[in-house]
């Protein structure tokens, strides 16, 4: 597997989500779920199974969508992530993890739970962000993330669009030239292959496996980058927030939601 294998294509949003529920009869339940459209998922889950949302949190609503895991390389590596949060003592990875007590709330134990995730392998290594989406819900994580997991506050932000997108098929510069990868020298074919530092006024392009790789240096043996240095101007970039902040988008229609109806216990870890 070379060292960008896996990495999420840039722009492309993959989430796994923390419902609370605000129903007095139901307050404090919790669930777990998966999205790759945050606003759209916590629409479908109070309008209840004819509009899309689950069957645990039908007729309990009010839900509040309060937390979100995102930057996953696709919607598999989120759905494995959603499925060990859901059945954590079910998943060989979160084997230390003690069971939950009588007395803790749902809320407090999912919470326990994501703080070991986001320290256990293979997680460990993804470059996510930990998203609170209701500031007033927010809990000190214990053990806390790892240092390259931001903390972030709000709706997630829509991509933006690459700074001097490549056109598709052979990329070409204003004068003619093909753009060339400023590690490698070789040409740059497509946008979706490459990446381009999102600091103004930096003029690197690179392939993505390039710059992995650059970033893997000091990491001998490792597969996937946490954070580097730009080899252009010199700042320091964590990958989550390169591949996210260079993304293209995708096209209006070109995602549709199958969190619901998907076997994730075929997806075990």
């Amino acid at each position: 597997m070379s060292p960008a294998e896996g990495t999420a294509k840039p722009g492309r949003f993959f989430g796994v989500y923390l419902l609370y529920c605000l129903n007095p009869r139901h307050q404090g339940r919790v669930y777990v779920g998966f999205t790759v459209n945050p606003g759209r998922r916590v629409q479908q889950h109070n309008g209840g199974r004819k509009k899309g949302g689950a069957w645990r949190t039908s007729g309990r609503g009010p839900w509040e969508m309060v937390l979100i895991v995102h930057g996953f390389a696709s919607a598999v590596a989120a759905l494995r992530f959603e499925w060990a949060w859901q059945h954590p003592h079910a998943s060989r990875r979160l084997l230390h993890v003690e069971r939950r007590a009588r007395s803790e709330a749902a809320f407090a134990f999912h919470l326990r739970v994501l703080a070991h995730m986001l320290r256990a392998p293979p997680w460990a290594r993804l470059p996510l962000t930990l998203r609170w989406l209701r500031p007033d819900f927010q809990r000190d994580l214990s053990p806390s993330p790892p240092p390259h997991v931001p903390l972030a506050f709000g709706p997630p932000p829509p991509p933006c669009r690459r700074r001097g997108a490549l056109p598709s098929g052979d990329a070409e510069t204003a004068s003619g030239a093909r753009a060339l990868c400023a590690l490698c020298a070789c040409a740059l074919q497509d946008e979706e292959g490459s990446l381009c530092c999102p600091h103004p006024g930096c003029p690197l392009r690179a392939h993505m496996i390039c710059l992995a790789e650059e970033f893997l240096g000091k990491e001998p043996g490792q597969l996937l980058p946490l954070e580097g240095q730009c080899p252009g101007c010199k700042s320091s970039l964590l990958w989550g927030d390169l591949i996210w902040l260079c993304g293209t988008g995708t096209e209006e229609g070109e995602e549709e939601d199958s969190e619901e109806e998907h076997w994730t216990d075929m997806l075990a870890n």
